[in-house]
């Protein structure tokens, strides 16, 4: 995908605060130090549009960027990372509101990429944020972050236990990805612009991975 720019363009709290162009958007949901901030600056070759923090936890709004590609224009809607034990109860729950909110009730959502880290077992709060999603019917993808991280030998062990742990059918989209290599981006892109009805080639890279591997047995 040929991105031709992209900008950063509010920190919104509330529905006043969205933008009403109606350009579809693709919402990003994780733990906190998932790799968020990560995959939205190699989806859009920036290195530091989105700013990466060893504090987790720091990302407290819905954090809209403006992309605009060679074959459309959407915003990426980056969430506030949940499951960080330092942020206080009541901030969760503000959080937790907010988001809410917004994919109950946000007509241009497209799709959610929620994001897990594929060395670990999904957390507990992975399982709830799947299940919710799952309950309402939103369009998702789950994206396994840090990818490169993992042997590739043992691939379909860990593709396994995140789709056995988050309960996912086979038809849910599992995408290997890595911000360190760029493994997984034209795949998703792809995913990205066939939901928010935009025509791009298909990706040159193979198919999924763990698709091909849970097929098989």
């Amino acid at each position: 995908m040929k991105i031709k720019q992209s900008e950063f363009v509010i920190s919104a709290v509330g529905p006043a605060q969205y933008p009403e162009d109606g350009l579809p958007e693709i919402a990003l949901a994780g733990r906190s130090n998932v790799g968020k901030s990560s995959l939205i600056n190699k989806m859009l070759l920036r290195r530091n549009l989105a700013r990466t923090s060893a504090q987790p936890g720091k990302t407290q709004t819905l954090n809209y960027y403006k992309v605009n590609t060679e074959v459309g224009e959407l915003y990426y809607v980056d969430f506030p990372g949940y499951g960080y034990a330092r942020v206080s109860k009541s901030q969760r729950q503000s959080w937790g509101k907010m988001i809410e909110l917004y994919l109950k009730d946000r007509p241009p959502l497209k799709l959610v990429l929620q994001l897990v880290d594929f060395r670990h077992p999904p957390s507990a709060e992975d399982q709830n944020m799947y299940q919710w999603l799952s309950h309402y019917g939103i369009p998702m993808c789950v994206v396994a972050t840090k990818t490169d991280k993992v042997s590739r030998s043992q691939w379909p062990k860990h593709s396994k236990m995140i789709r056995q742990t988050l309960g996912m059918p086979g038809h849910v989209p599992l995408i290997h990805f890595s911000s360190e290599t760029g493994m997984g981006r034209e795949e998703l892109w792809s995913l990205i612009a066939q939901s928010a009805d935009m025509t791009m080639n298909p990706p040159s890279e193979p198919a999924n991975y763990a698709q091909e591997t849970e097929d098989n047995g």
